[in-house]
Parts: structure tokens; sequence; C-alpha cells
């Protein structure tokens, strides 16, 4: 363990998460759902089925003023609509991601798999537009900005 006499706090490892566990970082979490491309959607609130149906993650981001949109089969995620994302290992499915706030539960089973070609070549069409200008025109793109999530 690396101690940091400067300050008198312990260096504590990041978390490790494989296949199963919860995830409240929401840069953590924008980052798990960015590519999971097609999808089964399940909405429910106390228990009860409100929604169902399949579609595909356009976008995920963190802003506490917009809201997360599922509608006419694209699903526009804000990390800030939820308190927590619990990974689970389901049988007869690879994974899925359960977005939690309180009694609100939106699973997200994923239908596309990243491992397949065609995952990586059907990605958003406007998003692969963008990223062709930026470079034909050269913007400057970071990284890692360090960036903070507002919620």
């Amino acid at each position: 363990m690396i101690h940091d006499s400067s300050h008198g706090q312990e260096c504590l490892p990041a978390p490790c998460i494989v296949d199963t566990g919860i995830l409240v970082n929401k840069q953590d979490i924008q980052q798990l759902l960015g590519d999971l491309g097609q999808v089964r959607y399940i909405h429910r609130q106390g228990g009860i089925l409100l929604a169902e149906g399949e579609g595909y993650v356009m976008e995920v981001f963190a802003d506490p003023h917009r809201a997360t949109l599922v509608a006419n089969h694209s699903l526009y995620l804000n990390v800030c609509s939820f308190e927590y994302l619990e990974l689970k290992q389901v049988p007869e499915l690879d994974a899925c991601f359960d977005l939690v706030y309180d009694q609100r539960v939106l699973r997200l089973i994923p239908l596309s798999n990243p491992l397949q070609p065609e995952h990586r070549s059907s990605q958003n069409p406007t998003l692969e537009a963008m990223l062709a200008a930026a470079m034909a025109n050269q913007w400057e793109i970071p990284l890692d900005d360090g960036e903070s999530f507002p919620c």
C-alpha cells in the first residue's frame, strides 16, 4: 500500500469490476454504456413493467439538466438520471446492465457483440462523420481532460 505522507492519506487502488458488480462513478458508467450498440430494454418501477422493446444506444452523457430518452428505437442515456449501475450475468444472456434510481430500473441487455466486426462498422454514422471531419480539419480532440461530472 502506498502512503502519501504529505497529506496523511492512504492511496487505495481503484476498483476492478469483472462481469458483475455495482458502479457508482458516473464516468465509469458512461464508459461502460458507451459502446453497447443495439440493446433490448426493460423499464420497471416498483417491480411493475412499464415498457420494453429494442433500440440502439445513440448517446451516453452526463448532464443534470437533460433527460434520459427512450423513443423510436433510440436510447439517449443520461448517467445523471441514475444512482448506480448494476452489472449482472443472467442465465441464457452474456450480461445485462441495470440502471437504478430509487424504485425505477432500466435494464439494458446487449444484442450486439463488440467482438463481432459488424458491431464496430455499424456505429452511429453521425459520430463517424463528426470524427472524419475532425480528422480532416485537424480539430483538437482532448483524449482525457480530467472532465468532472456535474451530477
